[in-house]
């Protein structure tokens, strides 16, 4: 008996110590909540169109430029008059330009130029200097005659030496003989 005995708490030892005790089931995890879809709105009618509004206002401060350094005012882009060849009389084309400049200085009496005499190529360095200083001075007596100032104008030559054209024929030399009303 105590065989059989032994052989039951071994057989009872040996089942407890094969098997691991078991852990109680866990309840089983709970299924994800999904919303149902959102029913779709119909779709919003159209604004009505905004009444138009008046822009705002600009705090740039705007600037006016004088009349001969704004770009597009005549008194900046008409600055040469132009002479035929060998000649120091302002002709008839270029009466204009001398009168919109003229009555310019006239009218503002601190502003300065300088007439800047020119001629072409042909003829010696003393008769080009001495030919560009008499169409300077022709530019300056007719600005004179239309009321500006002996202070506000200085003539200057510069003879064959700052061509406008660098060709060699009659279209170029046409645009050399000309005064260039400079602005300082």
């Amino acid at each position: 008996m105590f065989r059989l005995a032994s052989v039951t708490i071994l057989t009872m030892a040996v089942a407890a110590c094969s098997s691991p005790p078991k852990a109680p089931e866990a309840a089983p995890a709970p299924a994800p909540v999904v919303a149902a879809p959102a029913p779709v709105a119909a779709p919003a009618p159209a604004p009505a169109p905004a009444a138009p509004q008046a822009a705002p206002e600009s705090k740039v401060t705007p600037v006016t430029l004088a009349p001969h350094l704004d770009p597009a005012n005549a008194l900046s882009k008409d600055r040469s008059v132009f002479f035929d060849f060998d000649q120091f009389v302002i002709r008839e084309p270029d009466r204009r330009v001398v009168e919109l400049h003229g009555k310019y200085l006239a009218s503002a009496n601190a502003v300065k130029v300088v007439v800047e005499g020119n001629a072409d190529e042909r003829g010696s360095r003393e008769y080009n200097l001495a030919l560009g200083n008499k169409r300077a001075q022709a530019v300056v007596q007719s600005l004179k005659l239309l009321g500006a100032k002996d202070g506000q104008m200085e003539a200057v030559s510069y003879g064959e030496e700052r061509p406008r054209a660098a060709g060699h024929d009659e279209a170029s030399w046409a645009q050399n003989r000309r005064a260039d009303i400079v602005y300082r």
